[in-house]
């Protein structure tokens, strides 16, 4: 499961209980043991690969954020 932290984020949780630390080196939740699939592995570093191309055309502004510091 993935979902977005308040800065526009994605952050990968286990499908089964939620949580959000793992075990990266057996790829299984910290919290219940469920190993995270290698599908939802690929679709969160594909959110991680949209998230860094829209910070870099957007100077790195949360969502809906102004992009000039100055303008807040």
């Amino acid at each position: 499961m993935i979902f977005h932290n308040p800065a526009g984020a994605p952050e990968l949780a286990c499908e089964q209980c939620g949580c959000r630390w793992f075990d990266r080196i057996n790829d299984t939740c910290y919290e219940c043991g469920t190993k995270v699939s290698a599908e939802s592995i690929a679709e969160f570093n594909q959110a991680v690969e949209r998230f860094r191309a829209r910070e870099a055309t957007c100077g790195g502004a949360a969502p809906g954020a102004p992009a000039d510091p100055a303008a807040r």
